[in-house]
C-alpha cells in the first residue's frame, strides 16, 4: 500500500533541539511548576527568549503536557496491575481499535503496544481485587479480538521523574550557560573612572 507506514500513531516532525532546549526540558521534567522567570534563570536565557522556546517546544509536540501526580490511595485506588493482552489476529484496524478501547477506560493509566508473546501491556488502577476481576471480565474478555489475558499485580509503583534526554553530539559539546556565566563585569562609570 502506498503511503502507509508501520507506525500506528502520528509523531511530530523531528524538531531540531539545541543544548538550551535540552536544558529547558531537563528543568521542566524535574519541576514543571517553574515560573518562566525561574526557568529562564535556570537555563541562562532572557525571560522573553525562554518563553518563546517553551512555546515552540509545545507547538512542535516536544512538550506534550504538564501533569500533577496524585496519591493513588487518596483517591480510592487500592490496587494496580499490569494486564498482558494477546489478540487473536493482527491487523492494523484491530490493533488500533483495541488501543482506542483501552484508552477509553478510566481505569487504564497506560497502554503499551509491545513485541513478544503478548500484544499489549495495560497499566490499570482499580479499587480492589473484585474491581480488577470485573474489569478483566467485562472490558477485555468480552471483546472478540482478545485471545488471552494475563494479570500481574503491582506491589510498588515508583516512576522516574523524567525520561532520559539524549542530546545530539553537537548539543552535548557546549554546556548550557548558568546565570553566573551571563553576568558581565561592570565597567566603571565615567564619573568613577576620573
Amino acid at each position: 500500500m502506498e503511503g502507509t507506514s508501520n507506525r500506528l500513531r502520528k509523531t511530530p516532525a523531528e524538531a531540531e533541539l539545541d543544548r538550551i532546549d535540552f536544558a529547558i526540558l531537563e528543568a521542566l521534567q524535574k519541576n514543571a511548576r517553574l515560573s518562566n522567570k525561574e526557568l529562564a534563570a535556570e537555563v541562562g536565557l532572557a525571560q522573553s527568549s525562554c518563553l518563546a522556546r517553551v512555546a515552540r517546544l509545545r507547538e512542535t509536540g516536544v512538550l506534550k503536557s504538564f501533569h500533577a501526580e496524585v496519591d493513588a490511595r487518596a483517591v480510592g485506588i487500592g490496587l494496580q496491575a499490569m494486564i498482558a493482552v494477546r489478540l487473536r489476529q493482527h491487523s492494523r484496524e484491530l490493533v488500533e481499535e483495541f488501543r482506542r478501547h483501552a484508552l477509553s477506560l478510566p481505569q487504564v493509566l497506560a497502554v503499551y503496544h509491545v513485541a513478544g508473546a503478548n500484544d499489549f501491556l495495560l497499566h490499570v488502577a482499580v479499587r480492589d481485587a473484585d474491581h480488577l476481576r470485573d474489569l478483566g471480565m467485562d472490558a477485555f474478555t468480552t471483546r472478540p479480538e482478545v485471545a488471552h489475558l494475563e494479570t500481574s499485580l503491582i506491589f510498588e509503583y515508583v516512576r522516574s521523574p523524567g525520561m532520559p534526554l539524549y542530546e545530539p553530539t553537537e548539543a552535548r559539546r557546549a554546556p548550557a550557560r548558568k546565570p553566573e556565566a551571563l553576568k558581565r563585569p561592570r565597567r566603571p562609570s565615567r564619573a568613577t573612572a576620573r
